[in-house]
């Protein structure tokens, strides 16, 4: 926590002095500035920035650090930097990007330049390339880099500290190197620890690290983010079905994963997209907005033809149109809490269809156990307010019926949601808010409709 606000102050810093500078007018100071950073800063930055002013900053970046940043940024700013830069510019920004890289925007580039790009690669880099680019994107396949250092059981440390002093250029991240037979199976990995600090004499069959498991292919991307979190991977080899190595994850490529899944989890349950350009023209953000608004309109009517029902029920007492939406928000926020951890759970695997039941008793035990103590205090402010029993008797049984409901709901929903393919951070809410709007108005108006006014 206390490095995500350090970098998230670290960045507004960043966008004052950028902002100074752009507003001083003096290009020299804003090109300097700009370029003293990482391709990730300057892409957060880049995001952070109104079109007018970003279109500036852009023009200013170093054409080496161009690819770079136009893989930090989300889709539809990328879209809009791609075309502000001519097609020399991004074919020389194509070839300073490692493979991996390069197969997650080249479809985003123009025709022309994704020809030139492949032209300008060797027959090996393309054949590489296509391979990367036939995997899922958000699978294991999509996030490795084919370009890894392998070595061979039977050869010893020296010939492997030769063979790396050969090559000469080596991944950015690079902690081990991976074992591999003649057919190019995976066998395990070689810390590059042991390379550095054991007897050269040794071989790497004596050294060889087999704790830690490849990760298939297919893997989604989720999946290898735990795998990391649970061994503390800085890098992990991925293999195909048949264990033959294909290439390798690095930390650097996780990280992406769970600040997008982050986003993703945030911005869905909103109804908004984490690829959308903060400083997209307001028609089109407005647009963009509209199908789920008319959603949650819907539900919203829903809610207040409910409402509508007990209408003569609220003519006789008033106190009811001030006290239920206490019931309602009760309702909403204990199923709001479930809800967030079922989808978080759901994203971490800690959710699965065996602990399903399990979790749904224990958010029912939760609901009647805070339903039963909230009851208590509101049904006493309803009495000191209005002094009628009856009144907090009837709102005593709404909070701790719409508690219960608002648990159930939030641990059913993303359930049946998923089965039904559809993202529970993007529709959980607002069905949830249904739901707990609904059976509180019904549990609270309905019952002082039967105990409050038919008696």
């Amino acid at each position: 926590m206390l490095r995500e606000i350090q970098h998230e102050e670290k960045t507004a810093r960043q966008l004052d002095r950028l902002s100074e500078a752009l507003d001083s007018g003096v290009q020299s100071q804003v090109k300097q500035l700009i370029n003293s950073l990482s391709g990730a800063e300057i892409g957060d930055l880049l995001e952070s920035l109104p079109q007018a002013k970003r279109q500036v900053v852009w023009e200013l970046v170093d054409t080496e650090l161009d690819g770079e940043v136009l893989v930090e940024v989300n889709d539809e700013v990328r879209a809009g930097l791609i075309r502000d830069s001519s097609p020399d510019e991004l074919v020389q920004a194509m070839g300073e990007l490692d493979i991996d890289d390069l197969a997650d925007i080249l479809n985003d580039l123009p025709d022309a330049v994704i020809t030139e790009v492949l032209h300008a690669m060797d027959r090996q880099e393309r054949e590489r390339l296509a391979w990367v680019m036939s995997y899922p994107e958000d699978s294991a396949g999509g996030l490795m880099n084919p370009d890894v250092v392998t070595v061979r059981p039977d050869v010893t440390l020296d010939v492997v500290l030769r063979y790396i002093r050969l090559r000469g250029e080596l991944p950015e991240v690079f902690d081990q190197l991976f074992v591999v037979d003649r057919a190019g199976k995976y066998l395990g990995q070689l810390k590059i620890s042991d390379v550095l600090t054991q007897e050269p004499s040794k071989q790497v069959a004596e050294l060889i690290d087999t704790s830690t498991q490849a990760i298939p292919v297919d893997t989604p991307d989720s999946q290898v983010a735990i795998e990391f979190e649970h061994h503390d991977l800085v890098s992990a080899p991925v293999t195909d079905q048949d264990g033959y190595l294909l290439g390798g994850i690095t930390i650097d490529d996780v990280v992406d994963v769970i600040r997008e899944e982050g986003d993703h989890m945030v911005l869905t349950a909103a109804g908004l997209d984490e690829e959308d350009d903060m400083f997209a023209p307001v028609v089109q953000s407005a647009l963009r907005r509209w199908v789920w608004l008319g959603f949650n309109l819907i539900t919203a009517l829903l809610a207040a033809s409910v409402l509508y029902a007990f209408q003569p029920t609220l003519d006789q007492l008033v106190e009811l149109a001030v006290l239920f939406p206490v019931v309602m928000s009760m309702g909403g926020i204990a199923g709001t809490q479930t809800l967030t951890l079922m989808i978080r759970g759901m994203a971490t695997g800690q959710v699965s269809a065996r602990n399903t039941m399990a979790i749904m008793r224990k958010e029912l035990a939760v609901g009647i156990l805070n339903g039963m103590v909230f009851s208590i205090v509101i049904a006493a402010i309803a009495y000191l307010w209005y002094g009628n029993p009856g009144l907090g008797l009837v709102m005593a049984v709404a909070i701790i019926i719409n508690l219960v409901a608002g648990a159930l709901a939030g641990a059913l929903i993303p359930v049946i949601l998923k089965r039904m393919s559809i993202d529970p951070a993007l529709a959980g809410g607002v069905v949830l808010t249904t739901v707990t709007d609904v059976i509180g108005i019904l549990a609270f108006i309905g019952l002082a409709s039967y105990l409050l006014i038919a008696n």
